[in-house]
């Protein structure tokens, strides 16, 4: 019995029916982070029960946080806490590790962890950290294990080099603690960075231009405990709407995010005709028997490239790759943010895609291609996804090896494609 779990997925079903998405986790993520921040209780309401959140959980109790997780709720309380230093194997486990730097510094006066880990997608640098929160009054040390000492923590004016999610995320919650206004330039403004903003409001601290790049934070002498739903996962509404484009099913989504969120997704989507109609808090697309290229309006082909928001986010990429795997006329995919994002497409071409690798940030894809079952490995959590809706219309049965990092983003994943009529079992 093979004891890695994987997906066995015979294609050629539509997909389609009424689907809610989970909470996001790009959100819930840093959230969790915050506790550290108070030794008040924290209630974080709709939390997906995937891989990466067990890890953060783990990674919190292992410091002294008292953490209970049942049926989307996590309840956290950082009254006593006991060490400063996180262990190195969970650390390596989730990019979101280095998260628990800022809080855990800001409040406790010390940090230490190893490099995080997470998705080999290209170099994901941490110097973005280092640089601001040295500027915040928390010292810096690189080795083998990253230590981080509050000196004397104090606001700032900080201008990022580039819009990191997870930096920005960082300064926030060590800025919620540093007495006076903090302000931040060229900061990351994702729907979760807005939601950590409006979490750390929640907790007493004031920050104005939520949802700009530019974050003005006035701290707190102390934060206290608060409440809050972690909105939907608009990657993951992405990644099952598109199954549902390349199988010729309709989708209606419930709780949908903000129409601003599903704006900036659904332009891409418009490029192979796809189109979203918003109701009362329900997103429908509606099944396309053809998928067709846009004309561009500027050179030979369309084309798609993503970049900080309100750009095309980069963790759909990959799935739109594979939407346009399916649709009549060619794209121009430019990834800027991951230099290894792309390699992935090597796997659909296996598979009988049309797609030509210009180099490692661009590739033309031509379609529409009868795809054939494959066997393969799902290399990070975004990629497999997309392996997985490829499989989905492809001829043949596929399996898609260590499905446990697409469990990483994505909760009981098999069972809720099932649902909508997808033939596919874990095994």
């Amino acid at each position: 019995m093979n004891a890695v779990p994987r997906f066995i997925i015979r294609g050629g079903r539509p997909i389609g029916g009424r689907y809610r998405p989970m909470g996001n986790k790009n959100a819930a993520l840093p959230m969790l982070a915050a506790s550290l921040l108070t030794d008040e209780p924290m209630v974080l309401h709709n939390v997906p029960d995937i891989l990466d959140v067990r890890v953060m959980l783990e990674l919190l109790s292992s410091v002294g946080v008292d953490v209970s997780f049942q049926d989307h709720t996590a309840r956290l309380c950082a009254a006593r806490v006991r060490r400063r230093f996180f262990p190195d194997a969970l650390c390596r486990r989730v990019r979101s590790s280095i998260l628990l730097a800022g809080p855990m510094a800001a409040r406790f006066g010390r940090a230490v962890l190893s490099p995080p880990g997470g998705d080999v997608i290209g170099r994901r640098r941490v110097d973005v950290h280092v640089a601001a929160l040295r500027s915040l009054g928390i010292d810096v040390e690189i080795g083998s294990r990253f230590v981080f000492r509050r000196t004397g923590l104090r606001p700032a004016d900080l201008l990022l080099d580039e819009a990191s999610v997870t930096a920005t995320e960082n300064i926030l919650m060590a800025a919620a603690l540093a007495p006076g206004t903090t302000q931040v330039y060229n900061a990351a403004c994702e729907p979760h960075v807005q939601d950590l903003c409006r979490l750390l409001v929640m907790m007493g601290a004031t920050i104005e231009g939520i949802g700009t790049n530019s974050l003005r934070i006035l701290g707190a002498a102390s934060l206290h405990g608060a409440e809050m739903t972690v909105g939907p996962d608009f990657v993951e509404m992405g990644s099952f709407l598109a199954a549902a484009a390349v199988t010729g099913g309709a989708l209606e989504v419930e709780g949908c995010p903000d129409s601003r969120t599903c704006l900036v997704c659904s332009r891409a989507f418009g490029v192979f005709g796809l189109s979203w109609k918003c109701g009362a808090n329900v997103l429908e697309q509606r099944a396309r028997a053809t998928l067709r290229v846009a004309k561009a309006s500027h050179g030979p082909v369309p084309k798609i490239e993503d970049g900080p928001w309100p750009a095309f986010p980069s963790d759909l990429m990959s799935i739109a790759i594979v939407v346009a795997t399916q649709a009549r006329g060619t794209t121009l995919f430019f990834e800027k943010m991951f230099e290894s994002r792309m390699y992935f497409v090597d796997r659909l071409i296996e598979m009988g895609a049309h797609i030509v690798a210009c180099d490692p940030h661009r590739v033309l894809v031509s379609g529409p291609a009868r795809l054939h079952a494959t066997t393969t490995t799902s290399p990070d959590i975004r990629a497999g996804m997309s392996m997985v809706v490829a499989a989905l219309c492809a001829r043949g049965t596929s399996v898609i090896e260590n499905a446990a990092m697409i469990d990483r983003g994505y909760e009981c994943l098999a069972e809720r494609l099932a649902a909508l009529g997808a033939d596919i079992r874990r095994a």
